[in-house]
C-alpha cells in the first residue's frame, strides 16, 4: 500500500535506519489507513498505552565500591554517553539510577510499578546470584561490564582475551620475555577473566611465567600501593607487568619507585581502561583502551531487539575488542638497544 519494500516498512515500524521523511510519511499513512498493529506490539498495547514514554533505565550499581567509585566515574560516564546517544536514536528516554550498597532484591523491588520498557545493569561488582535475580526480574535486561560464559542472559563486555593478547604482543615486540601481572583479589569477574587470559596468553606466546611475578592486590589506589609494596619486598621483579586496570597500575608504579625501581628504565608497566589520568601520569601510562561508548550503545541495541520481539530470545553475549594506546611506561626495544650499546 505504501509502495515500499517489506524491509523499508520494517525499518519505519521499528524506528530504525536512515529513511527519508517522505518515505516514512507514506508508510505511517498506510499504517493508519489499515489500522495496522505490528506483531509483538499487540500483546503490549494495554500494558504500554500509545501515549506512554518509551523509557529504559541504567542501573549503576556499586555493591562494595572497590571499582565502581569516583576513580572510574569517567569510565562509567562513557558507558552512559553511548547508551544515551543510541537510546535517543531509537526513540527511548534513558534514566540513570545510582545504587550504592543496596541489595539487588531491594533495587528490583523499586522497579515495581515503573513504566519501563527495559533495563541495562552495570555488572562490574555483581555476584552470580545478583545477576540471576536481574535476569529473572521480568523486565527485558542487558548486563554490561561483565559476562558469564556459562550463564544465560544478555551481556556486553570488553574482550579480555583480546586485550591481554594485544598487550603481550607489544611486550614481545619490544623484546620482553619475563612478564608478570598485577591482578586483584577483589570480587570483580573482569579481574579474574584478565588473570585467566594472561595465563592463556603467556602459553600462546610461548612464554613461561614465574609464579612470584603474579601479584594480587586490592583494586583501590591506596590498597594497590600498600599490597604492592609488601609483595615486591618478597623478592625480585619481572621486566614488565600487565596490570588488571589503570588504578592498580598507578599504585603499583608508586610501590616500584619506593623500592628504587624506575619506570620504564627498570620495569615496564601496561594498564587497562585508558583512564584520562593515564595520559598525565608520570610517566604517561601505556594502557589498553576499551571502547566504552560502543559497549553502552550495543547494550541499547540488544535491549531494543528484546523489547520489539516481545517474546524470549536466545541469550546474546557480545565481546568488544579494544586497542593499545602507546605512551611512555614501556621501554621500547630501540631505547634498550641504544642504552646497551652506550653502556
Amino acid at each position: 500500500m505504501a509502495g515500499v519494500s517489506v524491509a523499508t516498512a520494517s525499518l519505519v515500524l521499528n524506528r530504525k535506519g536512515e529513511i527519508s521523511e517522505a518515505t516514512r510519511t507514506r508508510v505511517l499513512r498506510a499504517i493508519e489507513a489499515m489500522n495496522y498493529v505490528p506483531r509483538g506490539e499487540k500483546a503490549r498495547v494495554e500494558e504500554f498505552p500509545s501515549d506512554s514514554v518509551h523509557t529504559v533505565r541504567f542501573l549503576k550499581i556499586a555493591r562494595h565500591g572497590q571499582t565502581v567509585n569516583q576513580n572510574h566515574s569517567v569510565f562509567i560516564s562513557d558507558y552512559i554517553d553511548g547508551m544515551s546517544m543510541e537510546a535517543t536514536r531509537r526513540d527511548y528516554s534513558l534514566q540513570v539510577a545510582t545504587h550504592e550498597g543496596e541489595e539487588i532484591s531491594s533495587i528490583l523491588d523499586g522497579l515495581a510499578g515503573a513504566d519501563l520498557r527495559g533495563i541495562v545493569a552495570l555488572g562490574t561488582e555483581l555476584s552470580d546470584e545478583d545477576i540471576r535475580k536481574i535476569m529473572g526480574c521480568g523486565i527485558p535486561n542487558v548486563i554490561i561490564d561483565t559476562h558469564r560464559p556459562f550463564m544465560g542472559g544478555n551481556f556486553v563486555d570488553m574482550d579480555n582475551d583480546q586485550l591481554v593478547h594485544r598487550a603481550l604482543d607489544h611486550l614481545m615486540e619490544q623484546g620482553f620475555r619475563r612478564v608478570g601481572m598485577v591482578s586483584s583479589y577483589s570480587s570483580v569477574v573482569n579481574f579474574r577473566l584478565r588473570h585467566d587470559a594472561f595465563l592463556r596468553g603467556m602459553a600462546a606466546h610461548g612464554l613461561e611465567y614465574v609464579p612470584e611475578d603474579i601479584l594480587s592486590v586490592e583494586s583501590t589506589l591506596g590498597g594497590a600501593y600498600t599490597d604492592s609494596v609488601e609483595q615486591i619486598s618478597r623478592g625480585g621483579v619481572a621486566d614488565a607487568y600487565l596490570c588488571a586496570n589503570d588504578i592498580i597500575a598507578f599504585g603499583f608504579i608508586r610501590a616500584l619507585r619506593e623500592h628504587g625501581f624506575r619506570v620504564p628504565e627498570d620495569v615496564s608497566v601496561i594498564g587497562i581502561d585508558n583512564l584520562p589520568m593515564a595520559a598525565v601520569f608520570d610517566p604517561p601510562l601505556t594502557s589498553l583502551n576499551v571502547p566504552k561508548q560502543r559497549i553502552g550503545a550495543m547494550a541499547i541495541r540488544i535491549l531494543d531487539d528484546l523489547i520489539i520481539a516481545g517474546v524470549p530470545h536466545p541469550p546474546v553475549k557480545v565481546l568488544v575488542a579494544g586497542d593499545l594506546v602507546l605512551r611512555e611506561s614501556v621501554r621500547l626495544r630501540a631505547a634498550a638497544e641504544a642504552a646497551a650499546a652506550s653502556g
